[in-house]
């Protein structure tokens, strides 16, 4: 155990270094995110260089992957189980290339709807199935797969379908994003998004915060990673 307690290090010193409180570092080391600290006869804790490391890895983890599985990834570590580290980081990443992938079909059909006026469409006017099929050049099953896939659900007025001019305006979105190619499960992500925007600036809006949360996050595991190999080779020397 002496190389990890070389150099040694009191509670309040690896908090201090790792961005945390004294009680956090206590917490890590209960949840096994830290090994088990030696103790001085007089029962205060002595933490060496693998724990300060271990609790860096887990705080830039935790901000790539969230604090659950940032602690399963660095308790891992610990228990010598390296291809599971591997598995659950190659997990990680491949998640936030999905994310990337569905940002850009995001994008794509910000683009598309560019051309479409997302402002409440004017009029009192509510339309049935028919006649909005006939307005989009659409079967009326078309509209009813739609309902049914909760992408443009209309009213109901005594069991018939009447849809309102925002929900006009809706699947008139849908209908362009389906000509353009997006697929009805891609879109089942996306409607309820461009249902919350008022103006395609909204839009673009929430997609420029989604684009910076996935970059945050894909730098935040790129150097948890990176922390986590200092925690990997200290590990090594002990074993």
């Amino acid at each position: 155990m002496s190389s990890l307690k070389s150099p040694e290090m009191r509670t309040a010193v690896v908090a201090r270094r790792a961005g945390y409180s004294v009680q956090q570092v206590r917490n890590l080391e209960r949840d096994g995110v830290l090994p088990p600290a030696a103790r001085t006869a007089t029962g205060y804790r002595i933490y060496g260089e693998v724990h300060l490391r271990s609790a860096l890895a887990y705080r830039a983890l935790a901000a790539g992957v969230g604090p659950v599985e940032a602690k399963e990834i660095v308790r891992t570590v610990h228990s010598g189980s390296i291809a599971r580290v591997l598995a659950l980081l190659d997990a990680a990443h491949a998640r936030l290339d999905t994310e990337r992938e569905e940002l850009r079909q995001a994008k794509e059909a910000a683009r598309v709807i560019a051309r479409e006026p997302i402002g409440d469409v004017r009029g009192t006017d509510s339309m049935s199935v028919s006649e909005l099929a006939e307005a989009l050049g659409v079967r009326a099953s078309t509209l009813r797969h739609w309902d049914a896939e909760q992408l443009v659900v209309p009213d109901r007025v005594r069991g018939t379908r009447r849809y309102t001019p925002a929900q006009v305006r809706d699947a008139r979105i849908v209908h362009q994003l389906r000509m353009a190619g997006h697929r009805v499960a891609h879109l089942r992500l996306l409607m309820p998004e461009l249902k919350r925007s008022r103006r395609f600036e909204d839009v673009t809006s929430a997609l420029a915060v989604r684009d910076t949360s996935i970059t945050t996050r894909s730098r935040a595991l790129f150097d948890g990673t990176a922390a986590l190999s200092a925690v990997l080779s200290l590990v090594d020397n002990v074993t």
